[in-house]
């Protein structure tokens, strides 16, 4: 934004920056945890596979809760509920210095997750009631750079509060994120009322579209692909070129901001050469990357003068696929089912990180680190033909309607 635009009296309102702030604090702690996990399997003395879980079981819950909570929480002000939301979330990052067992961190996990399931969608959703409608989109892009911005901040962050201060204070930090959160929230939203409400049944008709269903599969073999590495990128990176904490930290920063470049990229690519080509283009450049981290492992210990380029193109072809799914469910669903399909790609994407850390775990238990780009190539080829599956079948309903319009 330039200094001219500011003057003119364009700074964000008080309230987008607190759901901003929240959009960030939700996100950092979903992701925090591949920062510090082998502090935090050796704290707990399990292994970083069993470790990896509490990404899985962050994952499940959203892709679960999120369509669920939407239903049963839709009669409630919108204010309330992001506080309730925001204190429970506070409570189970705080209460994690108490937590002395893999079993009760779990338990923590959960609970924060089913906070983060309930207050996403609602930042998102009061954002867009909240913004004039000739500044939904900008202000809908500003919340979704607090989601990019934990990426490239708040994960590095809590790498390396858990490098100084010990895995728990990434907790710590992720709690006193959300407090602040929750303190602007209540000093500057307005009472929202409730949206209208739509039946679990209206959320999910999109899947009965078999090119919806397709698009959505594609989006979730893709978030694994990229998950099942992102999470165990730790010890990874220590196997191949033997990384520590603090020079993990700062790769993170630097694969969060080659990922906004990819997502942004990605954007670029859908406007100029469709989705179906900007999703081949990222998935091809993304089985590249990953396979030369493949073949890195011959080097091992690699240079890190050879491992960071793939490291910067993996990421940004990660985040370059976002841009092509969201609009071809959008186009396949259309402007009727369009708010549900979306809703429901946000799940997909929950769902691959579930069983990208599951799958992951188990790759790295079994056959060790080496294994984890090797199988990211590989969701690659399967996620291009979903996507050109959902394609071919867009274009098969096309044809159908226009011969039955002649």
């Amino acid at each position: 934004m330039s200094i001219a635009s500011l003057a003119r009296g364009h700074l964000p309102a008080p309230w987008l920056c607190a759901l901003t702030l929240c959009a960030f604090a939700l996100q950092t702690d979903d992701f925090v945890i591949t920062g510090v996990l082998p502090a935090l399997a050796r704290g707990l003395t399990v292994s970083e596979a069993a470790a990896g879980q509490l990404v899985t079981i962050f994952s499940v819950v959203c892709a679960v809760a999120a369509p669920i909570a939407a239903v049963g929480t839709a009669r409630l002000p919108r204010r309330r509920l992001l506080t309730t939301a925001l204190t429970l979330f506070c409570l189970a990052n705080f209460a994690v210095p108490l937590a002395s067992s893999y079993a009760a961190l779990m338990a923590l996990r959960v609970a924060a997750a089913l906070a983060a399931a309930v207050a996403l969608p609602t930042v998102l959703a009061v954002t867009a009631q909240l913004a004039p409608p000739e500044r939904r989109g900008r202000s809908l892009a500003t919340v979704m750079a607090g989601l990019t911005g934990a990426v490239v901040i708040g994960v590095p962050a809590g790498t390396w509060t858990g490098a100084a201060l010990g895995w728990r204070a990434t907790f710590i930090l992720g709690g006193a994120l959300g407090l602040a959160a929750l303190l602007s929230l209540r000093a500057t939203l307005p009472q929202v009322p409730p949206a209208p409400a739509a039946s679990l049944a209206a959320r999910l008709r999109p899947l009965s579209r078999p090119a919806v269903l397709a698009a959505l599969l594609a989006a979730a073999v893709s978030v694994l692909g990229n998950l099942l590495l992102q999470t165990y990128l730790a010890p990874f990176l220590y196997d191949l070129s033997g990384v520590t904490p603090t020079t993990l930290g700062l790769l993170l920063a630097l694969t969060g901001v080659a990922g906004i470049a990819g997502a942004r990229v990605g954007g670029t690519l859908v406007d100029r050469w469709g989705a179906g080509a900007a999703f081949a283009t990222a998935a091809a450049v993304f089985a590249a990357a990953t396979a030369g981290l493949a073949l890195c492992g011959a080097l091992r210990p690699a240079a890190l003068a050879l491992v960071v380029p793939l490291l910067v193109i993996w990421a940004a072809a990660a985040w370059a696929v976002p841009p092509a799914v969201q609009t071809r469910v959008l186009a396949l669903a259309g402007p009727e089912h369009g708010p549900q399909a979306l809703a429901l790609t946000s799940s997909a994407v929950y769902v691959g990180a579930s069983l990208g850390g599951a799958l992951g775990g188990r790759l790295l238990a079994s056959y060790g680190p080496g294994a984890l780009p090797v199988a990211a190539a590989c969701c690659a080829p399967a996620a291009l033909l979903l996507f050109a599956t959902a394609g071919r079948r867009r274009a098969a309903v096309a044809s159908s309607s226009e011969a039955s319009a002649a």
